[in-house]
């Protein structure tokens, strides 16, 4: 059996014994019949982040080929209020075969698969953040010769009644083991979940942040995902915030995502890790450095990066958490193993031979060349972000740093490179920006880049830039700074953000 497949958490996966990219009608109806599954929901994202779902009651096999051939309309007025009019606002909403998974937490036996939109004439709808990531990824695919992949670090608070007992140490929860660190198995229920959904976990722990106030523990947690084709990877962070929200509130917890809770305290972000892949070779490695190409690309990501807050921090919030000394970025730099740094390159194992002082029993196996564990880390991005659109964004960047010619965009990389010891908080180096209001500007300056082959529509980035300039928080943050009433105000507005 193909060890992609081998102990996968997915029914689906494991029943039929392929990949889930093979997957088809027949095997979908198959697998409903044989395990006596009764309704099918559509599942697709909408403009605030959050999942949708349309239900299904199985009431035969005709039915069943309908749904699963044709999909079924929608309102996409009501779904995307930025990019759709009322005057025309029917959209198809047609499964993904690949996406199926069964739902762990419905009573009736239910499956569930996300959706592609298309508009009335059967194509795909133009501002679909999910059809804008495919066309970036194809753009990227073209351009470079290269596939495109990613993984997200899913960060956020459980919050719960303060028993009292164990208490851990302020801001220091990270990797802490139980009982001090109260969540540890919500956490691995989580993963589990997820995995059956089909995401593929690289590992979970508790985070730095953890306080409590007002009698409730706050305690912060990651869970960090396997590289994988960027679409995919998209996927799978939206079905696991909806996966964390439900099996929360089915155990009386309260979880966020917010990007920040209160001041002082550490805040929940959404970093992303990139890949360029070819020929099932990694890319961003030659001969055990980081490779020419992915300088280029993080030329790029230096480049947009003002604009790409317009994906990634979508509310005022946002940039409570982008402030020195809190492990949030706030200048437009890069660096080695630095997380005061907007990109950081993560350690890669790039020596010439494996870990063998701690198993010498296995020798001394080399590591190839093109280590495949080498990634670069976007680190502004937080979980009120279209994870469509942010991956969407960060390919179109690294495409451009691929498309510069190379002397400029080494050049760039240089100038914006921050030496190991170095603090990437610098004012030598510019700002990002302050602001939904700044970043909308931003992305007007240079939405010609993300607009260019055809990626981003204009009425997406007009829809963005709208809903950005609409928080009129130009100065909002240090309004807040001064004025905790207002700051509990906006936090509790982006408490479920995403």
């Amino acid at each position: 059996m193909d060890k992609t497949v081998e102990m996968s958490a997915n029914e689906l996966v494991a029943f039929f014994g392929k990949p889930a990219s093979g997957l088809t009608k027949t095997d979908i109806i198959t697998f409903i019949r044989e395990k006596g599954i009764r309704m099918v929901d559509f599942m697709y994202p909408a403009e605030d982040g959050r999942v949708k779902t349309l239900n299904f009651m199985i009431n035969n096999l005709a039915y069943l080929e309908t749904i699963l051939t044709d999909g079924e309309r929608v309102d996409g007025s009501s779904l995307y209020p930025s990019f759709v009019e009322a005057e025309s606002s029917d959209l198809y909403v047609v499964p993904r075969y690949s996406t199926a998974f069964v739902n762990p937490f419905s009573e009736i036996p239910t499956l569930c698969l996300l959706c592609s939109f298309l508009d009335k004439d059967g194509q795909p709808f133009d501002s679909s953040p999910e059809q804008t990531l495919h066309r970036a990824a194809e753009a990227f695919t073209e351009s470079t010769g290269m596939t495109f992949e990613a993984m997200g670090e899913l960060e956020y608070y459980v919050i719960a009644e303060d028993d009292g007992m164990f208490p851990a140490v302020n801001q220091r929860g990270y990797h802490e083991s139980g009982p001090f660190a109260k969540f540890n198995e919500f956490r691995k229920k989580c993963m589990a979940y997820i995995a059956q959904t089909g995401g593929q976990i690289k590992y979970g722990h508790s985070e730095v942040g953890n306080f409590t106030a007002d009698g409730k523990v706050y305690e912060q947690n990651e869970i960090e995902f396997l590289p994988c084709p960027v679409e995919s990877a998209a996927d799978q962070l939206l079905l696991a915030k909806w996966v964390i929200r439900n099996l929360a509130y089915s155990l009386g917890l309260d979880v966020t995502f917010a990007p920040k809770i209160t001041v002082g305290k550490a805040g929940s972000g959404l970093h992303i890790h990139m890949r360029m892949m070819k020929d099932g070779h990694n890319c961003m490695v030659s001969g055990g450095n980081l490779s020419t190409e992915a300088r280029r690309a993080i030329a790029g990501m230096m480049t947009l990066a003002p604009s790409i807050t317009a994906f990634g921090n979508k509310t005022p919030v946002s940039y409570f958490r982008l402030v020195p000394h809190q492990e949030a970025p706030t200048s437009v730099c890069w660096g080695d193993c630095n997380r005061s740094v907007l990109v950081r390159v993560p350690l890669g194992w790039n020596f010439k031979h494996g870990v063998h002082g701690c198993h010498p029993s296995n020798g001394m196996d080399s590591l190839p060349s093109d280590n495949p564990k080498q990634t670069v880390e976007m680190r502004s991005p937080d979980a009120s972000a279209d994870i469509y659109q942010l991956m969407a964004g960060l390919c179109v960047a690294c495409r451009h740093g691929l498309e510069m010619s190379e002397n400029e965009a080494l050049a760039i990389a240089a100038d914006k490179y921050v030496g190991p010891g170095e603090s990437g908080n610098d004012d030598r180096f510019e700002q990002l920006p302050d602001s939904c209001a700044a970043s909308a500007d931003w992305l007007e300056r240079q939405r010609g880049i993300y607009e260019a082959r055809g990626v981003f529509s204009p009425r997406m980035i007009d829809g963005v830039k709208d809903r950005l300039r609409s928080f009129n928080d130009t100065s909002l943050r240090s309004s807040a700074e001064k004025d905790n009433t207002l700051m509990h105000k906006l936090v509790r507005e982006s408490f479920y953000c995403g």
